[in-house]
């Protein structure tokens, strides 16, 4: 599996991900730096430009620290854990998210994103 960095404020967070078409197209286009917004105060997101490759499945559960695509453009990081009907493309998942939620917060932050090496 392949890691990835995400990086806000001060804190970084690991993350592995999924072997897929999405994924692979997403290292392509890394390292980014982006806005990510707050919904629901669960989730922030980002919409690309752009559409990826999706393979998009129900999930029914949300874990914290799941990192998902959304539709084929809106990359999604979870920092809570909840049921769900929605249907998303598995990306990856943190390997720590403690204190994901704090260091989150409840507006909108700026995530860098990078290989991790």
């Amino acid at each position: 599996m392949t890691r990835i960095a995400l990086t806000v404020k001060d804190k970084t967070f690991q993350a592995e991900l999924d072997h897929n078409a999405t994924t692979q197209k997403l290292l392509e286009n890394l390292p980014l730096t982006i806005p990510m917004s707050d919904l629901h105060h669960n989730e922030k997101y980002y919409t690309f430009d752009k559409s990826f490759p999706s393979q998009q499945e129900p999930v029914q559960t949300i874990q914290s620290g799941d990192l998902m695509l959304y539709g084929s453009d809106t990359l999604v990081l979870f920092y809570e854990s909840f049921s769900t009907p929605y249907t998303y493309t598995r990306l990856g998942r943190l390997l720590d998210n403690i204190d994901l939620r704090e260091t989150l917060g409840s507006g909108d932050v700026t995530v860098t994103i990078k290989k991790d090496v």
